[in-house]
């Protein structure tokens, strides 16, 4: 046991984003909205070992009371539209949304459309969009990572946009947001 353990701290040295040069946190409340589990799936390895987000400051929390990003992951019902909207005013100021997914950006090839709701953009400001169906591990870590080493508030938005771009993680239709 001993030796395996030495063997993945080996890896995780080596594999792993490096540690951040300043000391913030960010509290995430994650909502599923209507997904496939995809981007849930690919937002639980972010957690593992392998990327170890935890270790950098970024949690999830069970309130939103007590999260400073609301992460929504699926295609937005008409049924979780209130309680996303709910969860969303529960949140202390300032609040950021990341919208994980290509379901939450508004591109869901599998609901119908009669039992959509829209793209999150429509409910609430979108800070951050993270495209892919579903999205690598590696994309959702160098987002969330970016946008714990951004500005709290409205300079957020200014500050990523060539970031975001850089990435891959902009907007659907191209724009910066």
């Amino acid at each position: 046991m001993y030796v395996l353990l030495r063997h993945l701290r080996r890896i995780r040295r080596t594999v792993a984003p490096p540690a951040p040069s300043r000391r913030h946190s960010l509290a995430l409340r994650h909502v599923d909205a209507g997904s496939c589990n995809a981007c849930e799936h690919e937002l639980a390895a972010t957690a593992g070992p392998h990327y170890d987000l935890e270790r950098h400051g970024l949690t999830v929390v069970a309130s939103p009371r007590h999260a400073d990003v609301l992460l929504v992951t699926g295609a937005i019902t008409v049924a979780m539209a209130g309680p996303l909207l709910d969860a969303y005013r529960a949140m202390p100021e300032p609040r950021r949304v990341v919208a994980l997914g290509d379901c939450a950006n508004g591109a869901c090839p599998l609901a119908d459309a009669a039992q959509l709701a829209g793209p999150l953009e429509r409910i609430v400001a979108v800070d951050m969009w993270i495209p892919g169906c579903p999205p690598p591990p590696e994309r959702i870590a160098a987002a969330l990572l970016d946008l714990l080493a951004a500005p709290p508030g409205g300079a957020y938005s200014a500050a990523m946009s060539s970031a975001t771009d850089r990435r891959g993680a902009g907007r659907p239709d191209g724009g910066d947001g």
